[in-house]
């Protein structure tokens, strides 16, 4: 999955489900008043008089018995998205029915058998012995509405073990929600999204990642409509079917290889497609005038060349014979692995030349990248618990920036930027966690999506980055070879990998990699250059870790002219970890970069900036040396290191925006941007762009933080851009239309915000509603800002996966901060009801509407809110006290050196 909701108030109907083998009768369609009818009470097994003692009760645990093992399902599902209900019910409530059949080895003599079922009304329950077909009597079944959500069937007469094979088949029936996971309905399209624990939602199963088994799905649709899944559905498996009197197709698709039920995925919709035949079928699906005018087209050449990459990276086959790809106009996750056929947001698959910018075009590529890898890594190879989720997301996340290779495209250099650099963040924390926990501190719903965070994905990829330096990239990826060889099929855990590796080197992999997988946070090494003493601490806690250190010293440079003696470590950032160096080094470090900045690495310029930005918010370097850094970049037009000191400089914005230093602080970004800005002006001017991927990243970065900085030809340039916009003419570059937009919206008046509420609502590309919905809280109108944040819980105004990441924008905006987190507050119900509790996307919401939060008061406010998502509360919470700490200490001192260099 990429990095990303929970209920609604519709009235499902049931209906009895007609098998595939029937070709006619009629089932009467009930109103279903609850989701959960508890038919039987579960009946207590007598007490045996002799052995064996058969087990009874409820499991001790969350997770399932390992009495039997599933082999293989039978799933037939019918979706109703619109129909007329006989019995004079005229309006269709969104409903499913279904039925499946599971074929389990039982292994241990049992009375119980436990799925998982969520949501459901199970209306029959059979098991049958598989080679006889015998029919054992079922005493009680029941849903425990509680963390398990086990399924529990209760038999009179025992099953036998020793592998004897049993069939469990299940109807059922449920409601097409519109709350983006489970199945789901959009429109009138329904679709599914089972991962992390979802699947239980649609039919019960034994839903845990290492229970794997093989899947035949069939599904009941309208002539209108097609229906995909993981397998292939072929034409002549479609057959037509009556109930009602209307038309129904089925179509029933081949099995799937053993997998994972969060790997399942199906969807029915009037979505059009197109195809590309190269070796693998690849299907784009989409809206139909997407597909039309070409949307589809990137997205199928960026696949096939990836998959043929990956095939020769991994020496494995893509084992599936086509992989569906489809654009959903609704779903709560950037994209989702699901076996052979993934979905995506739109601006995730999509690509418009016209309107797309070339980040735009990026995240496509690089997000089909993570998709595919996850197609080894963790549907071929999965993890056995969700304890070791970084095996597939941290794995997926740095093959994104392997499987693309483009012109001009620096992306293995950008995971510093993206990856390291924002784990680092996350990992600096007291209430972060390691990259794998214990199994048994992993057993809840909350607790398992709450692992889908920067940790797994961005350390993770950091991590991964760090090993293939350290044993060289050719090593690792023979070692990775040997790993996908060896568990394809299979569930692993992280030392699975590191036994492989280790086949590929000397070094005792283990005890280097145990320290940067098993322990929370990341070391600080300080180095003092007069005696060459080196030593490693954490942030907060005494712990230690294996370090291998890069470094250069200035006598080991070619270019010897304008050279200090100086020393620089972990070259081109490849550890996961930060440097500090005494007083000295750091200002012959500042002083090479402001004589001759090219003998240092532009990976090592951003990381310099990076680190002692965090290393002076971890009280361990002075602010000022620093903040000085960051005066040689008027000499320096490169994205990495301007982009590592922005970051960092809009943090001291978020901690002083309100007060008196605010002024100080413009001033100067206004004269350190002034050269930058100047450097790009004519492609500006112009609407082009320069040639190099990472320029034009800092061509938006020069206008954005020029326009929000007071430049005047920025803000005169911006608004004469948009006025044309509104005439007619947009000729903005699609490049720079989120800056310019929200320059203009933010130095213009409501008709400006109006005009581009129409446009957002006119457009239907997906790339640019997103630039817009961006530019709208731009706005420094209090009560368009408070209008704007209405918008975002009524779904006709605002798609429901956009809800969190518009709030989050609202608070980037320094009169939007205090509207959005009263807000949250106020709708935290709402929120929880209608997008789940347990929901990943609800940590970033909180992130983002406290990181201005520095003041006693706000930290508790935050303390007064303890119903909020508990470990993302525990971090802001934590950050607020840091943010405290350090304002107090060094407000004075930021003030003075900015009024310094005015």
């Amino acid at each position: 999955m990429a990095k990303g909701i929970g209920m609604s108030k519709a009235l499902a109907v049931g209906v009895g489900v007609l098998t595939v083998s029937s070709v006619c009768g009629l089932v009467m369609m009930a109103v279903m008043y609850k989701i959960q009818i508890d038919r039987f009470p579960p009946v207590s097994p007598p007490t045996p008089t002799k052995p064996p003692v058969i087990p009874t009760g409820l499991p001790p645990t969350l997770r399932l018995p390992d009495n039997l093992i599933p082999e293989s399902y039978k799933v037939l599902i019918q979706p109703y998205l619109y129909a007329v209900i006989p019995n004079n019910y005229t309006n269709q409530s969104f409903a499913f029915t279904g039925h499946s059949t599971v074929r389990v080895k039982c292994m241990i003599v049992s009375k119980s058998i436990f799925l998982h079922a969520q949501d459901l009304n199970v209306t029959t329950v059979e098991v049958r012995k598989s080679d006889s077909n015998e029919k054992l009597s079922v005493s009680g079944y029941k849903i425990h509405q509680n963390e398990t959500n086990f399924l529990e069937i209760q038999l009179k007469d025992a099953m036998s073990g020793n592998e004897t094979y049993y069939d469990i088949f299940t109807k059922f029936e449920g409601e097409l929600f519109d709350v983006l996971d489970g199945f789901y309905v959009s429109g009138l399209f329904a679709t599914s999204l089972l991962q992390p624990t979802n699947a239980r939602k649609v039919f019960p199963c034994f839903d845990e990642p290492a229970l794997k088994a093989v899947f035949q799905i069939t599904i009941i649709h309208r002539p209108d409509t097609v229906a995909l899944s993981n397998g292939i559905g072929g034409r002549k498996l479609k057959k037509s079917r009556y109930l009602y009197g209307e038309e129904w197709i089925v179509t029933t698709f081949e099995e799937t290889p053993i997998m994972s039920t969060y790997s399942l995925a199906f969807t029915v919709s009037d979505f059009k497609s197109k195809t590309r035949h190269s070796g693998t079928i690849i299907h784009i699906h989409a809206r139909g005038d997407a597909i039309y005018a070409g949307h589809a087209d990137y997205a199928l050449e960026v696949t096939e060349k990836v998959l043929i990459r990956y095939q020769d990276i991994f020496g494995l086959k893509y084992p599936l014979t086509k992989i569906d790809q489809i654009a959903l106009p609704d779903i709560s996750v950037e994209a989702m692995e699901n076996w052979g056929f993934i979905s995506y947001q739109e601006s995730g698959l999509l690509y418009d030349k016209s309107t797309a910018s070339t980040f735009d075009q990026e995240r496509v590529a690089t997000l089909i990248a993570h998709e595919l890898a996850h197609q080894w890594f963790g549907n071929l190879v999965t993890m056995r618990w969700w304890n070791d989720l970084w095996l597939n997301e941290g794995f997926a996340t740095y093959m994104s920036y392997i499987g693309v290779q483009a012109d001009g495209w620096d992306l293995r250099d950008l995971i510093v930027l993206r990856e390291t650099q924002t784990a680092f963040q996350v990992d600096s924390l007291n209430s972060s966690h390691p990259l794998r926990l214990q199994e048994n501190d992993i057993q809840t719903f909350s607790e398992i999506t709450e692992l889908f965070d920067d940790i797994t994905y961005s350390k993770g990829a950091a991590v991964l980055r760090m090993l293939a330096t350290f044993m060289t990239e050719d090593a690792f990826m023979r070692g990775i070879k040997m790993y996908l060889a060896k568990f394809e099929y299979k569930n692993t855990v992280y030392k699975d990998l590191l036994k492989c590796l280790q086949e590929e080197t000397k070094e005792d992999l283990e005890g280097f990699m145990s320290t940067w997988i098993e322990q929370v946070g990341y070391p600080v090494i300080t180095i003092i250059t007069q005696t060459g003493e080196t030593s490693q601490e954490h942030f907060l806690l005494n712990i230690a870790w294996h370090v291998h250190i890069r470094y250069i010293k200035d006598r080991d440079l070619a270019e010897k002219n304008d050279v200090l003696k100086w020393l620089l470590a972990n070259v081109n950032c490849a550890g996961f970890f930060r440097v500090n160096y005494d007083e000295e080094n750091w200002n012959k470090l500042r002083m090479q970069l402001e004589r001759y900045h090219h003998v240092i690495p532009i990976i090592n310029r951003g990381q310099l900036i990076d680190d002692a930005f965090n290393i002076a918010r971890a009280h361990r370097l002075n602010v000022t040396i620093a903040l000085s850094l960051t005066k040689y970049l008027v000499n320096d037009t490169e994205y990495i290191p301007w982009e590592s000191a922005l970051k960092n400089l809009d943090h001291l914005i978020l901690m002083f925006d309100r007060s008196e230093v605010y002024g100080p602080i413009t001033k100067y970004l206004r004269n350190l941007i002034t050269r930058l800005y100047d450097h790009f002006e004519e492609y500006t001017i112009n609407g082009t762009v320069p040639e190099k991927h990472t320029d034009q990243y800092n061509q938006v970065n020069a206008i954005s933080v020029a326009c929000s900085n007071g430049l005047t030809k920025c803000i005169t340039m911006a608004k004469s851009l948009f006025e044309d916009y509104k005439n007619g003419t947009n000729d903005i570059h699609p490049n720079l239309r989120k800056a310019i937009y929200c320059s203009a919206i933010a130095s213009g008046d409501e008709y400006d915000w109006e005009f581009a509420w129409m446009e957002y609502q006119r457009a239907t590309v997906a790339a640019e509603k997103d630039k817009l919905r961006y530019a709208l809280s731009c706005t420094k109108e209090i009560w368009l800002l408070n209008r704007y944040l209405q918008y975002t819980i009524d779904s006709s105004k605002i798609r429901k996966m956009d809800m969190f990441s518009t709030i989050n924008y609202i608070a980037k905006n320094v009169a939007g901060q205090p509207l959005a987190w009263d807000f949250v507050r106020e709708h935290w119900s709402y929120i929880t009801q209608e997008y789940g509790a347990g929901v990943v996307s609800l940590g970033s919401l909180l992130d983002a509407v406290t990181k201005r939060f520095s003041t006693e008061l706000q930290r508790e406010q935050e303390e007064k809110n303890q119903g909020l998502a508990a470990r993302a509360l525990e971090q802001v919470i934590e950050r607020t006290e840091a943010n405290i700490k350090w304002v107090k200490e060094n407000k004075q001192i930021v003030k003075d050196w900015f009024t310094g260099e005015l």
